[in-house]
Formats: structure tokens, sequence, C-alpha cells
């Protein structure tokens, strides 16, 4: 029988479905694999399910000899994957596209308002038994409805977060995209990331992460952004220079940042974590146990289709 490897605990109905097609194996630690642990899953089973965190680089794949045939990743980005190394040793790499679309805009919407009217900071006030009482100017934040979003990336995410924007808070919508969008509302395509930080109240980061967009966003568009502007990244970490970030809201040239992803997560920097003005969320964008079994039943489908010898749903090499 197939033999398949999930590398996290996934919810129950995503290993029962597996294990009506497989043969299934889950390792138990909710942490990223090994290198070691990865060679052996390679080398001892038909098909792997993968998550974030799982490196399984150039180096992993090694000279190509491989029992494995199929990367099943949980999630939408996979730059976690060498997908050219895997394609050279006749790996096949599939992802989770779709299903994890709402939810990220749904924290997308989270970050910018608890960053604008600093929910976090007031939390914690009122925890600290500091809150001494309502009064006219305190905590004062910015008001969200009909501003202007700027979103980085117009993609499957970045386009349900323009969505939320233009018809749930009436905000006029800039986008940044190597190409123009057919889009249904209004927004207006910026020539680069400087232009629209330049004129946005809110600057939404949801490109795929990897080598070309590895530190798009540092000191040239923080300096671009408004002193009352916020900055949200729900991408990947790296996406972002967080030493220019951290500088940035330190010196307040920029008003707040929402952060679900970090440069080298789980380790945040503690400058960060310092910051009154910094919304900092343990990566939960795609955290609700629907999506999440929607995702994982996605990976089990892609994994069936392959070794059905059909073309799986969200083959990406």
């Amino acid at each position: 029988m197939t033999r398949v490897f999930l590398t996290r605990p996934l919810p129950g109905c995503v290993v029962a479905a597996a294990e009506a097609h497989f043969e299934v194996e889950t390792r138990e630690s909710t942490g990223p694999m090994k290198p070691a642990e990865m060679r052996a899953a390679l080398a001892l089973y038909d098909g792997v399910l993968p998550t974030l965190g799982d490196a399984f680089d150039a180096e992993i794949f090694g000279d190509g000899h491989h029992r494995c045939r199929v990367l099943a990743n949980f999630g939408v980005g996979y730059n976690h994957i060498d997908v050219a190394a895997a394609r050279a040793c006749g790996i096949s790499v599939t992802n989770t596209p779709g299903a994890v679309t709402d939810a990220t805009a749904d924290i997308t919407l989270t970050l910018m308002l608890m960053s604008a009217r600093r929910a976090g900071e007031g939390e914690r006030m009122l925890r600290a038994g500091a809150w001494e009482g309502w009064h006219p100017t305190q905590m004062l934040g910015l008001h969200m409805s009909g501003k202007t979003v700027g979103v980085i990336g117009m993609g499957r995410i970045g386009q349900a977060v323009a969505r939320r924007c233009r018809f749930g808070f009436g905000m006029d919508v800039l986008y940044v995209s190597r190409s123009e969008k057919t889009l249904d509302f209004d927004a207006r395509r910026m020539e680069s990331a400087e232009a629209l930080a330049a004129e946005a109240n809110f600057v939404v980061i949801a490109v795929p992460g990897g080598a070309e967009t590895h530190r798009l966003i540092g000191e040239s568009v923080l300096g671009a952004m408004q002193p009352h502007a916020h900055l949200i990244n729900v991408s990947r970490g790296d996406v972002v220079d967080e030493a220019a970030l951290i500088a940035a809201l330190t010196e307040g040239r920029i008003a707040g940042a929402g952060l679900d992803v970090y440069e080298h997560e789980p380790k945040v920097p503690d400058a960060l974590i310092a910051l009154e003005n910094a919304v900092l969320l343990p990566h939960l964008g795609t955290a609700a146990t629907e999506v999440r079994e929607a995702m994982g039943l996605m990976a089990v489908e892609n994994l069936r289709a392959f070794f059905a010898g059909e073309e799986p749903p969200n083959l990406v090499n």
C-alpha cells in the first residue's frame, strides 16, 4: 500500500481522509522537521505532506534517489520547498490555494483595526490595572473607514483584503502588482511600492515568499509612508526588513504595524515585542478549524489524485 507521511498532527477528519487511501504515519512533533528527518521521509515514504518550516532545500534532495514522488504542501505558500530541486529529482509539489484566502484576509482586517485603534495597547493597559476610566482624549487612534489602503500583491488574498476594505469600510484602493488586474471593484494601480506607500494610510503586504520578495519592504518603502500610516504583513516574515521596521516604529516615522509573520519565526526580536505600536500575532492567518480542515483535505486530494495517475488539482511543478 502507498505510504504517506504527515509531518505534523492534523485535524482528525484530515487524518481519516488520508487513511482511507494510504498507509499513514504522523510525526507527533509540532515543530519544523530537522534535516535528518526530511531525508528519512524522502527515503521511506511514497508521499509526504509537509508544511511551513519544513525546509526541503536542494541539499535535502541531494543526489535525487528517493522513494518519495510527491510533496503535498499544507499551505498556499511553498517557498520553504526548492521546487526546481524537487523537479530535478522527479518529485512533484502541490499546495492548497483558495482554502486560505478568506481566513487570511480576515486576519488582515483584524490587524488593521487593532493597529489603527490601538487595541493591543489598550488591552495591556486594562489588564495591568492602569486604566483610569474613559476621557475624551484617551488613546486616540486612526479611524479606518474612508481611508486609503495600498495592497502590495493583488493575488487572491490581496483582492479579498481589498474587497473587504472597499465594500466594508468605504476605502479607496491602491495596488502594486506585476500586471494590471481585472477587478470587480475600483482600484488604482501604482508604479511602485514607494509611490503606493506615499499615498496609503494602510500598506498591506500580500505577496508570495521567495527570493524575489525577500526584504521587499525596507527603508525605501518605509521612508515613503506617512507618519500616521500603518504597515500590515500577512505574507511571509522575510518580505519585511525587520530591523528597518523596528527603527521606523521606534522613531515614530510610521504610526504602527500589524504583523502575523516574522523574519525568523518563531523567534521575534525583543525590540519588536517591546514596542507598544506593534500588534503581534502568532501566525494565526489560517487558524480556524474549518479552514485548517479544508487545507488538509485539499492536500490529501492532491495526494489521492497523484497516486491515482491523475494530475493533482494544485500542482505547482
